[in-house]
């Protein structure tokens, strides 16, 4: 297996699949100990939906590049999910729920109703549970995602402060002289292009698998923040990178295969925080 492994890695599509898998899955990862933490899970479910129906329009008008649809709304849409998770009359869950249900079925009508390719349905099944176009990655758009991953990591990491302080008490940090509403904003944008790049990883369906097990995980070892970041950045890496090695290797589908490494994951480190207790 490890010569076959070896063998494999001389092929640059592997490599390509390895870069650009391992620098979502960080990127997932950072954002997602956030997302838990402000009980706003699901927003990636939400937004994936959206990025959804975005690629089916962009598909529709026959756009050669699609993220030049997909990214502007899908970063829309997230700016309207954050706006009606603070509006009283609609809650964020709710929200999350229109959006994402609209965003889907608007986008299967519309690929039934301007088909573009005589199979629809596995045009439907690759872009909702992944496909093989992670292994299909050119250096462009290798590239596109790094930068992307830097400038996510970037802002995480200079902004770290003040998301912590909007993350655990909102209204506090208000009262402190934070813009609150800058940084929910900064964040959902993030979160829009993290979305946009893991849609050719593990599919539209998939996506919150990245978002909420590596952060789950690492809460039931640790508490502390930085600590919860550090171990689901990790934890979100290795997974990635053993589910897109035993895809290659088996063949089988790279989104589901990196989603049950995640649960094999969480099971472990369940474990280990029921026995072992929690790190403070």
């Amino acid at each position: 297996m490890l010569e076959k492994l070896a063998a494999y890695m001389e092929y640059p599509f592997v490599r390509y699949a390895l870069i650009a898998g391992i620098l979502i899955a960080l990127c997932s990862s950072l954002l997602g100990v956030t997302l838990v933490l402000k009980r706003f899970s699901f927003i990636g479910d939400g937004l994936s939906h959206v990025a959804f129906g975005a690629m089916a329009i962009a598909a529709i008008l026959h756009f050669s590049n699609n993220m030049l649809i997909i990214l502007p709304i899908t970063v829309a849409a997230a700016i309207l999910l954050l706006a009606g998770g603070q509006n009283r009359k609609i809650k964020g869950d709710a929200s999350v729920a229109m959006i994402s249900v609209g965003s889907l079925a608007a986008g299967y009508m519309l690929m039934n109703l301007f088909s573009t390719s005589s199979n629809i349905s596995g045009d439907v099944c690759s872009s909702l549970f992944g496909s093989t176009s992670i292994l299909t990655l050119s250096v462009t758009d290798v590239w596109l995602c790094v930068i992307l991953s830097i400038v996510v990591i970037a802002v995480f990491v200079l902004f770290y402060n003040k998301i912590f302080a909007v993350t655990f008490d909102e209204n506090f940090a208000r009262a402190t002289g934070t813009n609150a509403g800058a940084y929910n904003f900064l964040i959902a944008v993030i979160i829009a292009v993290i979305i946009v790049l893991a849609m050719n990883l593990v599919g539209s369906l998939l996506i919150s698998a990245l978002v909420i097990f590596p952060a789950l995980s690492a809460m039931r070892v640790f508490k502390n923040f930085k600590a919860v970041t550090v171990c689901s950045a990790v934890f979100s890496v290795v997974c990635t990178a053993l589910g897109i090695l035993i895809s290659i290797l088996g063949g089988t589908p790279v989104g589901s295969t990196i989603v049950l490494i995640d649960i094999i994951g969480f099971v472990i480190f369940w474990i280990i925080g029921s026995f072992g207790g929690k790190k403070r």
